[in-house]
């Protein structure tokens, strides 16, 4: 089987979250709503958790929502056992996954049968406004585009690889949040120290150009401020599923009804000719 294409340079997402872990932030506070968020979500669960692993690479910001779980990296390959776990917690980072099926099979393997996973994630429509801004202005001043934000999956295609990883039950939900700021710069400061800034392998190695990044702020400026701040989108998308396991509810055979739909309407059947 032919390996997915190399979306996100390692060394520099690690650079980058080593940088945001040293700086301490106030910024990092998406991934402590996330970690409310989960905790919320879990305690609706009507089941105790006794062998529990979290994926994350802010494991400080992530020990505390289940004391005692194991916490692993999210590296390409998870150091997680094959059926070690009854719950599994992807955190906030499989948007920079390369291969998000496999890390999404890997959680899977690393259940028990009928375990549970709960995954997290920046969704498709996370930064909408800054990156229109950085495309017209990178259009408009150096005549093309490169890659400045990571490409992040729709809602639809994520319950989509839900099902594809061998997960029952799968469900994906997001939400959005609204965060305003002084100007596009401290938003773009504020990525830094979340430890999001741009680690694509396709990037243009070089500073963006001090007159794009003042056309991007002055379109951002102009498009979206309000009440003297600008907005800032970030969807986030909860995923869970089921290890298989027969204690589960399973679909009906096809041809198994015994009871006709339009019986059920109370309208006629009309047949096609």
């Amino acid at each position: 089987m032919q390996s997915p294409p190399q979306l996100t340079d390692r060394i520099a997402l690690s650079r980058n979250r080593d940088r945001a872990q040293a700086m301490a932030s106030p910024a990092m506070f998406l991934q402590q709503d996330a970690a409310l968020e989960v905790q919320e979500r879990l305690a609706l669960v009507n089941r105790t958790f006794k062998s529990p692993a979290i994926v994350t690479p802010f494991a400080d910001i992530w020990c505390d929502v289940i004391p005692g779980a194991h916490i692993v990296a999210d590296n390409d390959t998870l150091q997680l056992d094959e059926g070690a776990h009854d719950l599994v917690i992807h955190a906030m980072s499989l948007h920079w996954a390369s291969d998000p099926v496999g890390q999404l099979v890997q959680s899977r393997r690393a259940l028990c049968p009928d375990g549970f996973f709960l995954g997290s994630l920046f969704g498709g429509q996370t930064l909408t406004e800054l990156r229109a801004v950085l495309a017209e202005a990178e259009v408009a001043i150096s005549g093309g585009l490169s890659p400045r934000v990571a490409p992040m999956a729709e809602i639809r295609d994520l319950g989509a690889l839900l099902q594809r990883a061998g997960f029952a039950l799968p469900v994906a939900d997001s939400f959005k949040r609204t965060v305003t700021y002084q100007s596009a710069l401290h938003l773009m400061r504020d990525l830094r120290a979340m430890g999001e800034a741009n680690a694509l392998i396709g990037r243009n190695r070089t500073p963006l150009r001090r007159a794009v990044l003042t056309d991007a702020i002055t379109r951002y400026d102009v498009a979206f401020r309000q009440g003297g701040r600008i907005p800032a989108t970030f969807e986030m998308i909860f995923l869970t599923g089921w290890s298989p396991h027969a204690s589960q509810p399973q679909p009906l055979r096809p041809g198994s009804a015994t009871t006709r739909l339009a019986d059920a309407l109370g309208t006629d059947e009309n047949p096609i000719s």
